[in-house]
């Protein structure tokens, strides 16, 4: 008989962080979010849908939507009930689907909420909580650091999705265009063509 506690003992959380976002080579119109052990070198990539991919990176370039995201309604209406979100948990892996759970706090009551992995590391850069997976996921679908490829591929794909001269146009903006494309791009809810500029920007200094 399996003891209930030694299984709870031997199912370790390992804390990770977002280390990148870029397109999925094998599945058109997919992303690959790649996240990596805070205290450690592997990495664990998870392919999810181009929304969630941009719902993502939206919140981590501090970029301000037109109108509210799916994402950002929810830690809304979370936040006028009085609900935080203390962490999320991606708890299992079945035939190449990961299960994910959003720990939620109201009033000291603990409720854990089934999510898909996308949108629950959605809103975990959105609470700025923690994101945790089991030992054991780690160790059968966590991949060496080195065996992945170097970050600044993922970036040149996620930038160079494009053509070269896209790229040049942009680097021949002055500062106020840019920012003026910025803003564009924002309320078309254009937000890849976003990233693209705040990068610009972020390199200037701006």
């Amino acid at each position: 008989m399996i003891n209930c506690a030694s299984l709870f003992i031997a199912m370790k959380k390992i804390e990770l962080e977002i280390s990148d976002i870029a397109p999925s080579g094998s599945t058109s119109g997919a992303y690959a979010l790649v996240l990596k052990e805070t205290e450690g070198s592997r990495k664990l990539p998870i392919v999810i849908g181009g929304h969630e991919a941009q719902a993502i990176a939206i919140e981590l370039e501090k970029m301000t939507p037109s109108r509210p995201l799916t994402h950002d309604l929810f830690k809304t209406f979370a936040h006028s009930f009085s609900i935080e979100v203390e962490e999320i948990i991606i708890y299992n892996l079945i035939e190449g689907i990961f299960f994910a759970k959003i720990v939620c706090i109201q009033d000291g009551q603990r409720v854990e909420i089934d999510s898909r992995t996308s949108d629950a590391v959605a809103l975990a850069v959105r609470f700025n909580c923690s994101i945790y997976c089991h030992d054991f996921i780690l160790d059968s679908a966590g991949v060496n650091a080195e065996d992945l490829e170097p970050e600044e591929e993922y970036t040149e794909e996620v930038h160079g999705s494009g053509s070269g001269e896209k790229s040049n146009d942009i680097s021949q903006m002055s500062n106020s265009e840019l920012e003026q494309e910025l803003q564009n791009a924002i309320e078309n809810e254009e937000y890849e063509k976003a990233t693209v500029l705040r990068d610009e920007m972020t390199k200037r200094g701006i």
